[in-house]
């Protein structure tokens, strides 16, 4: 992860930046992630940590932080990667879907897909922005 960068964001705080280019379908990340049970979710969820977790396992019930950078790319309605959650491996692989330049933003699609359009839950901020 050498060309991957945090830097401001706009109103959006930090996010994921690269340094040099990069190709369709390139694996950007490997991240493992800490997970955390149901239990423990319920109490993440009155933090600020709430911003940072992704729902985990197949009920979604529980909870993973994410390491390395995964826990600050921004959410794109039209993203330029994609990630994938490994339940057995306990890891999030972020992943290319177009050719991205040097210098963009990386986000993901906080709803999984790259292309779907359902409202996230802070979905009412970006229309501010």
């Amino acid at each position: 992860m050498p060309y991957l960068t945090i830097a401001p964001s706009g109103n959006k705080g930090r996010g994921v930046f690269t340094t040099q280019a990069i190709p369709k379908g390139q694996i950007i990340e490997i991240s493992p992630v800490v997970v955390l049970s149901a239990k423990d979710r319920k109490h993440i969820e009155k933090t600020e940590l709430f911003n940072y977790i992704f729902e985990w396992g197949k009920s979604r019930k529980k909870a993973a932080v994410a390491l390395g950078y995964v826990s600050v790319y921004n959410h794109s309605y039209k993203s330029n990667c994609e990630y994938e959650m490994d339940f057995d491996d306990n890891t999030i692989t972020i992943k290319t879907v177009r050719a991205i330049s040097k210098g963009e933003e990386l986000s993901i699609n906080y709803n999984a897909d790259p292309n779907d359009s359902t409202q996230v839950w802070f979905h009412h901020l970006i229309e501010q922005q």
